[in-house]
Parts: C-alpha cells; structure tokens; sequence
C-alpha cells in the first residue's frame, strides 16, 4: 500500500463519518419537531456504509487485490429513515394533539444518539491519526535521502 493510498482511505472514512455525524445531529436537533413538511414527526436518519469496492473472494485473495489496488476506502451508500413508530405522549394541550389527545414524537431516543455521536467522534480520531501517522512516515522517508 503506498502513501496516496492510505491517505484516501483514511480520508474517505473522514467525509463518511462527516456525514454521520451530520445526521446524528440532524436528530437531536429534531428530536421534538412534531410537525414536518411531509406531515407527522420527524422520523431518526441513519447512514449506511459500504466499502468503496466491495470485493468477494477468500481473505487471501481480498489481501493481495487490496496490495496492488491500495486499499478501498468507504463510503455512504444510503441514508435511511427510522421505521419505528413514533413515541406516544398523552399532552391534550399540544397543538399537535389527536382526538384521545396523545401526541406522536419522533423516534429519536437521545441516549442512543449521544452514544452514536461518541462512537463516530473517535472514529473520526482515529483516521486524523492515521492520517498524521502516515504524513509522519512520508516525512521520515524523505529524510532518509539527505
């Protein structure tokens, strides 16, 4: 794997998790809103990640195509919407209220979505380190030549 390679996993990775996040913070800021453009509470959105190239195969051959290609990266092959039914909160008094005066909040529990956002926060981390680690290596290898 070469310099450029590792670079553009670790950055792809970066841009996937960017995402992730945007949308974990999507869903806290929503996680109220009990009225949308579409009608109805707002409803939780999730990434979904794939490799760049997903590749079949035996773990042998996966490892000698990721030597000669240089690796594969990842990337957000969809955003989906939670399908789980709004929570139900008996509030007469809310605007949004139906005849037996409950009323739907989205799907969004925060616990969940602050445990997300630290899993994605360190794996964001961990490819900046990656990313230093590698720019480190380049920079020892071009000290070697003087």
């Amino acid at each position: 794997m070469d310099f450029f390679s590792s670079m553009d996993i670790s950055s792809s990775a970066l841009t996937a998790e960017r995402t992730r996040m945007n949308l974990i913070s999507s869903n806290l800021a929503n996680a109220n809103s009990t009225r949308t453009a579409e009608g109805g509470p707002y409803k939780r959105k999730d990434a979904v990640f794939s490799t760049a190239q997903p590749q079949t195969g035996s773990f042998g051959a996966a490892l000698e195509r990721a030597a000669q290609k240089g690796g594969q990266g990842v990337q957000v092959v969809q955003i989906i919407e939670d399908q789980n039914p709004p929570r139900l909160q008996y509030d007469p008094s809310h605007p949004d209220a139906d005849a037996q005066g409950y009323v739907a909040f989205p799907n969004v529990n925060v616990v969940e979505e602050m445990a997300d956002m630290i899993a994605s926060s360190r794996t964001y981390e961990a490819n900046v380190t990656a990313v230093q680690a590698t720019k480190s290596m380049a920079l020892k290898t071009l000290e070697i030549g003087k």
